[in-house]
């Protein structure tokens, strides 16, 4: 697979999120069960985070959605499930946050933080500068071409990430261990994702954003 490859599966899984599979609801439907919760939001959005953590530490829950998370490249059902359970925790973040989920620059952010604490190097590189939550003027800002860059990188990740072949390898020789230590490792990065999703889309809610696009950057 490559970058490409990668990113086609990104934008597959993004689409499957938002409409839901195997009779789960879709990520705006999701959040809209954790806001009518009431309370803060930042409480609504936790909430959410810690359900999500649980079902990606759970493998059985992973393997079975699997079945119904069919793509166009070939890879591990429980990889699969983590990118689409990580994918719809982001995207309901985001819903909770007021932005709109069928505009391309926030479904770009919202794949960009499949990549966890490197999300604000990423969209550095990319052009994109970011010192506080993101408003929805800021993302009006995101041109097309920027929108290809953060993917390409995004892609690039996340190829790497998940074509480690030692994790792979270990899941083979030890299932059970192998299976211990996946559902462990995902439970983390979904834990670390969605707290940078939340820095991202909720935190700061009342600050003025500090957003710098340098249109330069190749």
């Amino acid at each position: 697979m490559d970058t490409s490859a990668m990113v086609k599966v990104l934008d597959i899984s993004y689409d499957k999120a938002l409409n839901g599979v195997a009779g789960m609801k879709g990520a705006a439907d999701l959040a809209a069960d954790y806001m009518a919760h009431g309370g803060a939001l930042e409480a609504q959005v936790d909430a959410l985070i810690k359900n999500q953590i649980i079902k990606c530490g759970t493998s059985g829950f992973l393997t079975s959605l699997g079945g119904f998370i069919t793509l166009p490249i070939a890879l591990p059902a429980n990889v699969a499930s983590v990118i689409y359970m990580q994918m719809q925790m982001i995207a309901a973040i985001a819903c909770m946050g007021g932005y709109d989920l069928h505009d391309d620059r926030v479904k770009t952010l919202v794949i960009a933080c499949l990549c966890g604490n490197e999300v604000k190097e990423i969209l550095k590189q990319a052009g994109i500068q970011i010192g506080k939550k993101l408003t929805e003027r800021a993302v009006q800002k995101i041109s097309s071409a920027l929108i290809v860059r953060i993917n390409r990188a995004v892609g690039f990740r996340l190829l790497t990430k998940f074509g480690t072949k030692g994790a792979i390898n270990l899941s083979k020789a030890i299932p059970v261990i192998g299976g211990l230590i996946g559902g462990g490792v995902d439970a983390y990065s979904t834990k670390v994702i969605g707290n940078k999703a939340k820095e991202l889309f909720i935190l700061g809610q009342n600050e003025s954003p500090v957003v710098t696009i340098d249109a330069t950057v190749e």
